[in-house]
């Protein structure tokens, strides 16, 4: 599991966040010296930070600021304003993910999660292979015992991130946030439609049916 570091001036959401971070299984630390927050956080080292946005003194986008001079964290924005200039501002400073309060905790994991994960890619892998499934990312194609065929833009996501964590679950908030950013106005059986149009194009060149498996409540795996 990661460390995250938590920046949050009001005490109970701190707390709450730390917390369901700590069930999640990762490290939450966190400091209240807001005037020097930036220098506490590269002396924690984490592997992701959580900021809000509105802080004491010069706020969060200083925050940010600051430590993309010197760091190459991710850092996840939160705020309770739904202005499109926060939101650009923050993403133009180095902010990696922005998340409006109250948040959705499945989506915020699922946000954290994504952002971890394209922090750990050091190379972008262009070949995947599981139980004789090949992927080829850059030209869109998954082959099978010589055969292959073309996947949509989200077909191919899909099976990318699949098979990124085979043999792990992947939720369906995680595989929501990884196609649109997030899950808040996509119907949850746009999500299944795109799953049964990728299990057609796999059975289209004798992938097994029980080559991706759905995990009632909680996601898939391969």
């Amino acid at each position: 599991m990661a460390s995250l570091f938590v920046v949050e001036d009001d005490a109970p959401l701190r707390e709450e966040l730390m917390r369901l971070l700590e069930l999640q299984g990762h490290t939450a630390c966190t400091s209240t010296a807001f005037d020097r927050i930036a220098d506490e956080v590269r002396a924690a080292n984490p592997d992701c930070v959580i900021l809000d946005l509105k802080l004491p003194g010069d706020g969060g986008h200083a925050v940010c600021r600051d430590l993309r001079r010197s760091s190459d964290v991710p850092i996840i924005m939160l705020t309770s304003s739904d202005s499109e200039f926060d939101e650009v501002m923050s993403m133009n400073l180095g902010a990696d993910d922005y998340v409006t309060k109250p948040y959705n905790p499945a989506v915020l994991l699922a946000r954290i999660q994504s952002v971890l994960r394209r922090s750990a890619r050091s190379e972008p892998v262009s070949r995947l292979s599981h139980k004789g499934v090949v992927l080829d990312v850059s030209k869109g194609l998954v082959e099978h015992g010589g055969r292959s065929v073309e996947l949509t833009r989200n077909e191919l996501r899909i099976l990318h991130l699949l098979m990124e964590n085979r043999g792990a679950i992947v939720a369906r908030q995680e595989l929501m946030v990884e196609l649109w950013q997030s899950d808040a106005f996509i119907d949850d059986n746009t999500l299944t439609v795109n799953i049964n149009r990728l299990r057609k194009s796999l059975a289209s060149i004798g992938v097994p049916d029980d080559f991706l498996v759905t995990r009632r409540g909680q996601g898939y795996l391969v």
